[in-house]
């Protein structure tokens, strides 16, 4: 079943609840980089400081304190199914797309690994393996690289009718 470019030839309802899904998807992505940025200011410190706390720093404005292990399954466990299941909906759109294949294909299977590694990642950290937290962050900024370019492409797609 060919399945590139179909997104040209879906009826202008399905088009709109796509698009819809897009831009609703994007404003609780964006807002949860907002939260990272908040709580980690998107430093490695700041995240090994999110996680492992930092009660032995005399000068730190916010104490923080480690998480428990809990918290840190509970946040892993949360962030590995929802992503997942963002990432799978946002493959199956793109999939549709008429992108170049190559690119698409990579927009949709990175994210998976990213959320592996991140994720993952932040276990890692928890557990005293604190040079994870540059995986993290690397693995990070791929993600939401690849969200962002997914999201775009499917919008142009959408928005750019190609029959």
């Amino acid at each position: 079943m060919q399945i590139h470019g179909q997104i040209h030839h879906f009826p202008k309802e399905i088009k709109s609840v796509i698009l819809a899904f897009i831009i609703v998807l994007s404003v609780g992505f964006y807002g949860g980089l907002s939260f990272v940025n908040n709580t980690t200011a998107m430093q490695p410190k700041g995240i090994e400081n999110h996680y492992l706390g930092n009660e032995d720093d005399e000068d730190a404005e916010v104490m923080m304190f480690k998480k428990n292990e809990r918290e840190i399954l509970t946040i892993v466990h949360n962030h590995i199914l929802s992503m997942s299941v963002i990432f799978l909906l946002l493959s199956l759109i793109l999939a549709t797309t008429s992108i170049n294949k190559k690119l698409k294909y990579f927009l949709m299977i990175e994210p998976f690994f990213s959320i592996l590694l991140t994720f993952g990642g932040i276990y890692l950290l928890w557990s005293g393996i604190t040079w994870f937290k540059y995986i993290i962050i690397f693995s990070g900024i791929l993600m939401t690289f690849s969200f962002v370019i997914s999201t775009l492409s499917i919008a142009y797609q959408l928005i750019v009718t190609k029959r």
